[in-house]
């Protein structure tokens, strides 16, 4: 584990210690008030705030487990727990709504009489600011880290502040106009409760499934890459994130067909220390698309041909040109979107074409997929 990680889980933990702490202490006094009220909401709140902490401990738990060293069984390492401790926080999340709910349709059907009083809402207020307080700060190290796990306990928290300010409200309702919320606010907590678990479990699904790696990290792999000597183009850039920030994959560069297969060799490997040392990111394989350098004639020909085929609808890139003046061979790739309904069609489109103008040539190209920026 390198300084950066160390730094990193360090932050983590402290954060979610903090958040053990804080939801403890706000449960114990949650509990003694909705016990001394006999106020569902108070109470349904104090079982949230437990729900947090555990949350706050599983994020711990998942952060240690990520960091463990690969091994035989694991090669590329364990950091994709993470996104597992994030799934287990959103079905925590989605179980304290759904017995919430279940308990606060119960109290609609058997009403019972909540007694207030000015201490109780006072520590129900401080309760407010405090997980305001803890929800900012946590989602703010989340985003630090880059951990979906502190994000979303900050999210929860946040809406736990907003709960409880509902509590309040509901009291105030009660005391002024003599008129019981109590168990219709518990259900609509709930079901806010249920909504943001679901939002949290589908975005860390999508993760697992795996997401569109950020631009910004794309750009900065190729940008990277097209600053060494001899790099002319970086394409076909597939990254798989192995938990956050940690990206391994492969890259075609584009170099002049006049290098050696020693020139090429050293190019590679040197261009994969330079992207590791300046983004983190690794690549474990970069192939090669050779360029013409001799010929005039021929970069007229590729200017053209980037013409016809980019013309052609759903088309969003040509690359790998290459023209093979004595045997008349023709290769290049073309990126197509995913909003292409029929790739076959744009395929035949972009053939057609280039055949149109160039019947003498022998075509040979492949369609990629739009998989990064």
């Amino acid at each position: 584990m390198n300084k950066e990680e160390k730094s990193r889980e360090k932050i983590i933990v402290r954060t979610s210690v903090i958040g053990i702490i804080a939801n403890c202490a706000l449960a114990g006094f949650k509990v003694v008030i909705g016990l001394l009220t006999n106020s569902i909401a108070i109470l349904l709140d104090a079982v949230n705030n437990l729900s947090d902490a555990l949350s706050s401990v599983i994020t711990i738990v998942g952060t240690k487990l990520a960091r463990k060293p690969a091994d035989k069984k694991h090669p590329l390492g364990y950091g994709r727990i993470e996104y597992l401790t994030a799934a287990i926080i959103s079905l925590i999340v989605l179980y304290a709504g759904i017995t919430s709910l279940e308990e606060s349709v119960k109290k609609i059907f058997d009403p019972q009489k909540a007694e207030y009083t000015a201490v109780s809402l006072v520590i129900v207020a401080a309760a407010v600011l405090v997980k305001l307080v803890l929800g900012s700060y946590v989602k703010k190290k989340g985003v630090e880290t880059n951990s979906d796990s502190l994000v979303n306990s900050g999210q929860d928290a946040t809406l736990d502040a907003v709960i409880s300010a509902s509590t309040l409200l509901a009291a105030a309702v009660y005391i002024f106009c003599h008129i019981s919320l109590e168990a219709w606010l518990g259900a609509l907590i709930s079901v806010v409760i249920i909504k943001a678990g679901f939002e949290m479990l589908r975005d860390t699904i999508s993760q697992i499934l795996g997401e569109r790696v950020d631009p910004a990290v794309t750009t900065a792999v190729k940008s990277t890459l097209k600053s060494m000597d001899g790099v002319y183009g970086a394409y076909d850039l597939i990254l798989h994130a192995y938990g956050p920030d940690n990206y391994q994959g492969s890259v075609h560069i584009e170099v002049p067909d006049v290098y050696t297969a020693d020139q090429i060799d050293r190019l590679a490997r040197n261009s994969a220390e330079k992207v590791y040392a300046e983004t983190g990111v690794l690549l474990t394989g970069i192939g090669i698309y050779s360029m013409n350098t001799h010929d005039d004639e021929i970069k007229a020909m590729e200017t053209k041909i980037r013409e016809i085929a980019t013309g052609v609808d759903y088309v969003k890139q040509l690359h790998g040109f290459y023209y093979n003046e004595e045997s008349k061979a023709l290769r290049f790739d073309i990126v197509v979107e995913f909003a292409a309904k029929d790739r076959r069609a744009v395929y035949e489109q972009v053939h057609d074409r280039v055949l149109e103008a160039y019947p003498d040539v022998k075509l040979a190209f492949n369609m990629d997929l739009d998989i990064s920026d």
